[in-house]
């Protein structure tokens, strides 16, 4: 009866979505990894980023050629000294009804709600995961309805870039003091689409916002479609098989396990698939990287960082294991996007280097064997067992261990771990934010520096950064601080990664950018 019973409950559910997907103008996509929050102060991950980008503004926005633009900010100043930030707020813009508003439907955006909104990403018992972001914010404030003005402790080049990130959206204080904790599940914002529904591990619906304040290049109000499905198939495979069978209407970078499916070896579609499908790609600002705990050997290991460095066949691995979808990591920490003015071949094979530079290490250490131990989630298994299978070529033995994610980021981010497989996805786009994973101030817990990295040089240039504005300037700062990384590889760096994207041949308008953010106010179904 039990058994009967939830196969009614399915049926019925997949009959709802299936009646809701057939509409011409429903976007349906899938999230394998679930969605854990559509509240922006836990925006933390792209499963959380996607969904909240379509909810919820901020104060300025990025477009797809990271160009900053206005958003519910009208316009801006900034004074001479590039501290204080005013930002008058358009008189237009609504939150989306509910009946927790005192008229029972809406309200126009003030520039209290951004004062209450940066006060709760701040607030301690929220426990955001962004409040790192206003670290360098001195105080904020509503002067006015109309005037929001940020005052920062010192100059920072980079910080309406970091307005930009779904973290610093406005929300509304009677409706979050209403719902509490459950606003996560059922938000209010001002986005191009409104929540609907949730159905937890199973779908997320999402219906056109009829009041959005935004209009397309002609006149048209946006968004053009009327919703979305998101489904949460934990399988990335069976995602795959749905997409062929056309209840999707894009997948985005396939894992490994199913390229061979779609890629040829030059990372074209497979001509099985390139009359049906559409394929976008451009680079995406993630670099994957091998990283060492230097905290008590950065000095003494070296040469064994640089003989490993100097083994690794990168254009092999990306040929060969990724079907180039991604670049090598040739360059360094900073990816292909944000590097064309201070590019450089810093990191290639050669195998007589790497020998090198390894028996020069065993000499001084008055080593024979040398066995490694890294650490890793599965989800890059082939990629270090190409590493494992490169540093064989130098009698080094590589141990690959296998640990969730979860207990991954903890290793990193308590030093637990003296080699790591790790990633960093910029947050926002702008070399300096690549940078800040070595500047010592930054050392894990208090910043995403989890290798330990200690030079004063480098120290000293990362912080002008943060104030020159000319780029020649930058670039050359920025080539330097390359160059010492390299002096020291407290990372090996693996590859740049691409935003992939597989989308049925009826999607217009779904767009690739660099940081990899789904953005479907002007996409539309052709007929």
């Amino acid at each position: 009866m039990i058994k009967r019973t939830l196969a009614i409950i399915i049926f019925l559910l997949l009959g709802c979505e299936n009646n809701l997907d057939s509409s011409k103008d429903i976007f349906r996509y899938n999230e394998y990894s679930n969605i854990s929050s559509l509240d922006p102060a836990f925006s933390s991950t792209l499963r959380n980023i996607w969904p909240t980008h379509q909810i919820f503004n901020g104060l300025v926005r990025m477009d797809k050629n990271l160009n900053i633009l206005p958003d519910i900010a009208e316009d801006w100043t900034i004074s001479n000294d590039k501290k204080v930030y005013s930002f008058k707020i358009k008189d237009n813009i609504y939150f989306h009804e509910s009946t927790y508003f005192k008229n029972g439907e809406s309200r126009v955006v003030n520039a209290h709600d951004f004062e209450y909104s940066f006060n709760r990403l701040i607030n301690k018992n929220i426990a955001s995961p962004g409040a790192w972001v206003l670290n360098n914010v001195k105080s904020f404030k509503a002067i006015n309805d109309s005037i929001f003005q940020i005052e920062l402790f010192t100059e920072f080049n980079s910080f309406l870039e970091i307005l930009t990130m779904k973290y610093c959206s406005v929300v509304p204080k009677e409706i979050v003091d209403s719902l509490g904790s459950s606003f996560s599940k059922k938000p209010i914002g001002t986005g191009p689409f409104k929540f609907k529904r949730w159905d937890e591990n199973i779908k997320l619906v999402l219906v056109k916002n009829e009041n959005y304040h935004e209009f397309d290049e002609s006149g048209n109000k946006l968004p053009y479609l009327d919703g979305i499905s998101i489904r949460f198939i934990p399988d990335k495979k069976s995602e795959f098989m749905e997409f062929l069978s056309g209840n999707l209407d894009f997948i985005s970078s396939p894992e490994n396990t199913i390229i061979d499916q779609i890629f040829n070896i030059d990372g074209n579609l497979n001509e099985n698939l390139s009359d049906k499908y559409n394929l976008s790609k451009s680079p995406y600002l993630n670099t994957e990287y091998i990283g060492f705990n230097t905290s008590t050997n950065l000095k003494e290991d070296l040469l064994l960082r640089k003989a490993i460095n100097y083994a690794i066949d990168r254009e092999k691995m990306m040929k060969f294991l990724r079907k180039n979808i991604g670049y090598p990591a040739k360059s360094g920490l900073v990816p292909n996007g944000l590097n064309d003015n201070f590019y450089a071949n810093r990191y290639f094979k050669n195998i007589d280097l790497a020998s090198k530079y390894l028996n020069e290490y065993k000499q001084i250490n008055n080593v024979e064997n040398i066995t490694i131990n890294l650490t890793t989630d599965a989800q890059y298994l082939d990629v270090l067992e190409f590493i494992q299978s490169e540093l064989k070529s130098l009698n080094i033995n590589l141990k690959i261990n296998i640990t969730p994610p979860s207990i991954l980021r903890q290793g990193k981010a308590t030093g637990k771990f003296d080699v790591f497989r790790a990633s960093w996805i910029a947050d926002y786009a702008n070399p300096e934010n690549y940078f800040s994973l070595f500047y010592s101030k930054n050392h894990t817990p208090f910043g995403p520096n989890y290798t330990f990295f200690t030079n004063k040089e480098y120290d000293s240039l990362y912080e002008q950064t943060l104030i020159i504005k000319d780029k020649e300037q930058l670039n050359k700062i920025y080539m330097r601080m390359e160059e010492i990384i390299s002096e020291y590889s407290p990372i090996v760096p693996l590859y740049y990664d691409m935003s992939v994207r597989l989308k049925q041949k009826n999607i217009i308008g779904l767009d690739n950018n660099a940081l990899n953010i789904l953005d479907l106010k002007t996409v539309y179904k052709k007929n």
